[in-house]
């Protein structure tokens, strides 16, 4: 391919890499950092809809109104946990059992890889309960699962409360085709994860954990629910899992739509909905709740126990109550029927969530970034990589082909030829005596008088019959050798191997 190459414009093209690459780089990186920021205005982001045709309505009448009853629940269980100081599995048990569920516990146990300050302590032990609302008319083959995370120190009693008004509830029905498990955890990702573990029979993380006595079927999608008061001003939905993975948008979309039905005030993180996406304040605000989206997924933690369930292949999310001051606050009931609705949409699935978009940026509850749209940003700002690898190997380049030639460019024979030929001038000792049987040459001589010496390839039978010739070649200061017999007035030609016969027996190499 050497002879089909041009050296000259092969040259041409690395100095106009080398002078442009600095302006080039630069534009790249302000074109990736300009297309990111405007992917928050409306031309590059679309309204969300719904994929998944069994969720695309949400003509179903949500008839929660256990709102009175999830408060005796809450409050008798934060009375038992203040009594008990831990996690009141007795009571647990009892009430999940009189709400007419199949109700397990699962223990566990997790050494810490550091010390937990605050407890002092480097083992941490704890207990799962778990009820199972059997399908009646269904086989035990799919099955979906509200969670809620009781940690050391958080308050979730009102979650705990909903969860039981709601399987009491659900018990009721008639219409469901999958099972519904009712999870509680302790020490929140720890617990969730220790019977996710023994749920999928695997151990990632070296949680010592009991067998699971009860099971359900595939888990197809799952919630989990934080709240820390009685009424809530709005529920803040949270995406992000493990290394930024994110649940299916048609999840998202179906709390968002069952929110905006009940008149229920949803926040994406933390943040209201723009109303007006015309003016500059609206894309403003999407802006900044899409660069907390992508800081969140940078960190590559999980923000709530739904990321763990992202890692098995389930599609979850997290809806955490928040009471602020805001004017309006809605009680349990509006969030049970909310989670009502999701519940009775999920229960119609067919197969798992898979047509809407898995990866995709949230300015709004209401408006996406697609993986098509934001890319480009990214190939800008990985264009910058690529073309300061380009330079750098280009200088290497440049800087070990040697002298250069009458031209003013680097020559690789001339440098080859001095860096080798160093080795091969001189006395030669060793090579040029008696011992060896070829003759005593000058000290000015660098002929190939052993070309099994210097070039590889070549056997060592080659030098026989061969002499040092007294030709110049015009591209290297060296001399050369020839097969004996070869005319001395003749011209050797550069970078050409004349026949030399070898040893009887032997074929004749040429070059």
């Amino acid at each position: 391919m050497g002879l089909l190459s041009d050296p000259v414009r092969r040259r041409a093209l690395a100095r106009l890499v080398l002078r442009l690459n600095a302006p080039l780089c630069l534009l790249s990186y302000v074109a990736g950092i300009a297309w990111f920021l405007a992917l928050a205005f409306p031309p590059l982001t679309q309204r969300t809809y719904m994929s998944e045709n069994a969720m695309g309505s949400t003509m179903v009448e949500e008839q929660f109104v256990g709102g009175e009853r999830a408060r005796v629940f809450a409050r008798d269980f934060a009375a038992y946990r203040r009594k008990s100081g831990a996690l009141p599995v007795a009571w647990l048990e009892r009430t999940m059992r009189s709400v007419g569920l199949e109700v397990y516990t699962q223990s566990f146990s997790r050494k810490l890889p550091f010390p937990d300050e605050t407890h002092e302590r480097y083992m941490v032990s704890g207990t799962n309960v778990y009820g199972i609302l059997r399908a009646l008319r269904a086989a035990s083959t799919e099955s979906l699962v509200l969670t809620v995370p009781c940690g050391p120190d958080s308050t979730n009693s009102q979650a705990v409360g909903l969860l039981l008004a709601l399987a009491a509830h659900f018990r009721g029905q008639i219409y469901w085709a999958k099972d519904i498990i009712f999870l509680v955890t302790e020490h929140d990702l720890l617990g969730t994860e220790a019977w996710l573990e023994a749920y999928h029979d695997v151990n990632v993380t070296g949680m010592q954990s009991s067998f699971l006595q009860g099971r359900a079927g595939a888990i197809q999608a799952a919630v989990a629910l934080e709240l820390s008061s009685d009424v809530v001003t709005s529920l803040d939905v949270i995406v992000e899992g493990l290394n930024g993975q994110l649940p299916n948008l048609d999840l998202l979309n179906l709390f968002q739509t069952f929110c905006q039905k009940g008149g229920l005030l949803c926040t994406l993180q933390g943040k209201l909905q723009p109303q007006d996406w015309t003016s500059l304040d609206g894309p403003l605000q999407g802006l900044q709740t899409l660069l907390l989206m992508v800081l969140r997924q940078a960190s590559g933690r999980s923000h709530g126990p739904h990321g763990l369930f992202l890692r098995y292949g389930v599609e979850a999310l997290t809806l955490r109550g928040i009471n602020s001051f805001r004017q309006y606050k809605y009680d349990l009931v509006a969030v049970g029927k909310a989670l009502e609705g999701m519940f009775r949409k999920l229960n119609h699935l067919l197969e798992r969530l898979h047509q809407s978009f898995f990866f995709y940026l949230l300015p709004a509850l209401s408006r996406f970034v697609s993986i098509g749209l934001y890319m480009p940003a990214a190939g800008f700002l990985l264009l910058v990589l690529g073309l300061k690898a380009l330079e750098l190997w280009m200088q290497l380049h440049e800087a070990g082909v040697g002298p250069e030639e009458g031209g003013g460019s680097p020559g690789p024979s001339s440098s080859l030829l001095s860096a080798q030929g160093s080795d091969h001038t001189g006395s030669r000792q060793g090579l040029d005596g008696p011992e060896t049987g070829g003759p005593d040459l000058p000290s000015t001589t660098a002929g190939l008088h052993y070309p099994h010496k210097f070039l590889t390839g070549l056997p060592a039978s080659c030098h026989h019959g061969a002499c040092c010739c007294t030709h110049q070649a015009p591209w290297a200061p060296a001399t050369l050798c020839c097969p004996a017999g070869v005319d001395q007035s003749s011209s050797c030609a550069p970078g050409q191997l004349v026949p030399v016969a070898r040893t009887a027996g032997d074929a004749t190499v040429t070059g």
